[in-house]
């Protein structure tokens, strides 16, 4: 028989501490994005070169769609993307405008 000074068998939630009835779960190493998982903003910033020296408009609208696209299914660069399309559309238009003759 047990005493009245030992606890009950089962009530003691530190009975079987340091012992796992599983083994412990593993996660993930935590990486950073892949180039794979950026596409839209790659294309984004491409469409941005490209948007410097030829079509500024067509080149520069696509690639702040692209940029807003990538930044609203969570990629890290798509904002950045947007901005680089942006400044490389009004750069190309200004460009376009100095350089072809009136």
């Amino acid at each position: 028989m047990t005493s009245s000074q030992d606890p009950p068998q089962g009530d003691d939630p530190r009975a079987g501490e340091g012992q796992w009835s599983q083994p412990p779960p593993y996660s993930q190493p935590v990486q950073g994005p892949r180039a794979s998982d950026q596409v839209l903003s790659i294309i984004g910033f491409a469409c941005a070169v490209v948007a410097t020296l030829f079509v500024p408009v067509l080149f520069g609208l696509a690639g702040i769609v692209l940029g807003i696209v990538g930044h609203t299914r969570g990629e890290p660069l798509g904002k950045w993307a947007a901005v680089a399309a942006g400044t490389g559309m009004i750069i190309g238009t200004v460009l376009s405008l100095l350089l072809v003759p009136a």
